[in-house]
């Protein structure tokens, strides 16, 4: 199952957010475990490093980043991602931005804790919790 995470739920994991950050850690566990294959978007790397950085160290926010990269796939964001997101009709462009690159990857489905952002998805959107009981962890 080919599954793009939002920048929520690996900031969850990394930073141990209270009462997110179990259910962020099992999944990141589904894809070191080849139980999942995930996905982050190019963008999120960087603004995954920048918030780290921003509550811990930069040393602390490279190990992370260097760790992400060892475990995910980088669905990439080119041209066409961003136009076709500017169309969709979302509320928040960044989301639609995720979105477009999940449906560039064929990913089966977003995990987010944001599920409302989503509404206009072609593709499924799990919360947490859903995508744990759909891989039946």
């Amino acid at each position: 199952m080919n599954i793009l995470f939002d920048t929520n739920i690996v900031l969850d994991a990394l930073l141990d957010r209270d009462s997110f950050g179990e259910n962020a850690v099992i999944l990141l566990d589904a894809v070191e475990q080849c139980l999942l294959n995930g996905f982050i978007c190019a963008d999120s790397v960087t603004t995954i490093y920048y918030l780290i950085e921003k509550v811990k160290t930069k040393a602390f926010a490279r190990q992370k980043i260097k760790l992400l990269l060892e475990l995910f796939e980088v669905a990439p964001i080119n041209r066409a991602v961003l136009e076709d997101a500017l169309v969709l009709g979302f509320s928040d462009y960044e989301d639609a931005v995720v979105h477009q690159s999940a449906i560039g990857i064929n990913a089966d489905g977003i995990v987010t804790r944001n599920a409302n952002d989503y509404k206009k998805s072609k593709i499924a959107v799990y919360s947490p919790s859903e995508l744990i009981s759909a891989i039946k962890i």
